[in-house]
């Protein structure tokens, strides 16, 4: 077991690791007795709450400096960057497990406990990692160039989505959403539940047959396939990355909707001026825009819609990012860096803003918003099945794409599921209209159209749907 000595009273202090890491825990979290989680050491000890209930999930200490690694300084991206090494690990709910960071921040905040804290820190050991330890393990993302330039956006975005179509098909529904799906309650099935927010989205636009719709960020073509097949519309779909045009292309050949629907790896900036649409749809790929560049990714899509048209921005918001915020706080943030993990290994140049930022910046377009719906919940349910599925096929992701993708994808997958249980983060569809020359937009003059069919569970499929044939 590696130990350290120091110097006390002209004699060598030997310091215990696993002793200094009990204290370390006790600090942060209290006795063992008072938690509601288990831990376990490297040499196998086994600290458990006192409680009778289950455990809902264990830390597992693998190595003698992996506090040390995890905490000095303390920071969302140490202890991630300490998970992708496997310094720790959970067994159990990860999700439940990622609360405790608030925990250490908020033990942190006391300047006499955070003292005791990194001192004993500093005793425990830094030369402890596996000798066959790969140090690309916690390599992140390499993109160059101005940030949010079209060069610089697209290997963003492929760093993120070209991970692999296997590798996605995994833990993603047969139709491969990878946005939030639409609970009727939580008995749904993620299928039928990402079915019903696929025409939620056809349903808001009001798409009528023969109209053209532009879907900005399709994914692998889920929604395109979806609006040609069940509304009749001539569909585009545009992606930067290869990967997803590829499987998009061919499973709109497979579905014989070749002739009215399309997708093409472009950037919505690079859109020809002479083109426009009836409608438009945005669904997750406002958040890869960057504040700076809002105002025109508003304005480029108000161009490209005719007037009277609609607009529907799906999107992720930060709630926190909204409200008046103490001293307290902001230094917090500064040591902790929120979201400095995700920027580096998730989603390189992602930027969440409040939502009246993305509705000031729509109208100062032109836009008028005409509805807004928070999908909050849904997105909390849609994560946890995509983690339990992720969990489900562990050797095969790891097998696609290594140990280290998958403890990235469980880890960011599991945080931001808290992250919507919690209120820290909000989905909100937002429909937005061009007013004609007479102030006239395509909406009725009430709702009731959107829930008079709530669910697609029980409706015909046509055969242009693929993912139908999965089911029969």
């Amino acid at each position: 077991m590696p130990s350290a000595t120091m110097p006390t009273s002209g004699r060598q202090q030997v310091i215990d690791p696993l002793v200094t890491s009990k204290k370390v825990l006790d600090e942060l979290f209290g006795p063992p007795a008072d938690r509601s989680f288990a831990v376990r050491l490297w040499d196998g000890t086994l600290q458990a709450p006192s409680s009778d209930d289950q455990v809902p999930f264990t830390i597992a200490i693998n190595r003698p400096g992996a506090l040390r690694r995890m905490l000095l300084p303390p920071s969302e991206l140490a202890i991630g960057e300490a998970f992708l090494r496997n310094d720790f690990d959970v067994e159990g709910d990860l999700e439940d497990a990622t609360a405790l960071a608030d925990q250490v921040v908020a033990r942190l905040r006391s300047p006499v406990r955070l003292a005791r804290v990194v001192s004993l820190l500093r005793d425990l050991p830094t030369d402890d990692l596996d000798p066959t330890h790969d140090e690309g393990a916690t390599r992140s993302i390499g993109i160059t160039g101005r940030r949010h330039s079209r060069l610089r956006d697209r290997a963003a975005v492929r760093s993120h989505y070209d991970v692999g179509n296997d590798f996605y098909s995994l833990w993603l529904d047969s139709r491969m959403v990878y946005s939030c799906g639409y609970f009727e309650d939580e008995s749904v099935s993620l299928d039928d539940a990402q079915l019903a927010k696929l025409d939620l989205v056809c349903r808001k636009l009001r798409l009528s047959p023969g109209e053209r719709l532009l879907d900005i960020g399709c994914g692998w073509g889920s929604l395109v396939i979806h609006a040609a097949s069940r509304y009749g519309v001539d569909a585009t779909g545009i992606t930067l990355s290869e990967r997803q045009a590829e499987l998009g292309r061919m499973r709109i050949a497979e579905a014989g909707l070749s002739d009215r629907c399309r997708v093409e790896i472009l950037d919505y900036r690079e859109l020809p001026r002479d083109v426009s649409f009836d409608k438009i749809a945005s669904v997750g790929m406002v958040e890869h825009v960057g504040r700076t560049q809002l105002g025109r990714y508003f304005s480029e899509v108000y161009r490209l819609l005719r007037p009277g048209g609609l607009f529907l921005n799906h999107g992720i918001v930060e709630l926190p990012a909204a409200r008046k915020r103490g001293v307290s706080a902001l230094v917090t943030d500064a040591v902790w860096k929120p979201r400095s993990f995700l920027d580096r290994y998730v989603f390189p140049d992602g930027e969440l803003v409040p939502l009246a930022e993305l509705i000031t910046s729509a109208e100062s377009a032109g836009f008028e918003t005409r509805d807004a719906e928070s999908l909050r919940e849904h997105y909390t349910l849609t994560l946890r099945h995509w983690v339990h599925r992720l969990e489900d096929h562990r050797a095969e992701a790891c097998r696609l794409v290594g140990e280290r993708t998958y403890r990235i994808w469980r880890l960011y997958m599991s945080g931001t599921a808290r992250g919507f249980a919690t209120g820290r983060l909000n989905v909100v569809q937002t429909l937005l209209g061009k007013p004609d020359s007479g102030g006239h937009t395509v909406i009725p003059m009430t709702r009731n159209d959107l829930y008079s069919t709530c669910s697609m569970q029980g409706r015909d499929v046509e055969a242009g749907d693929p993912a139908s044939h999965s089911r029969r």
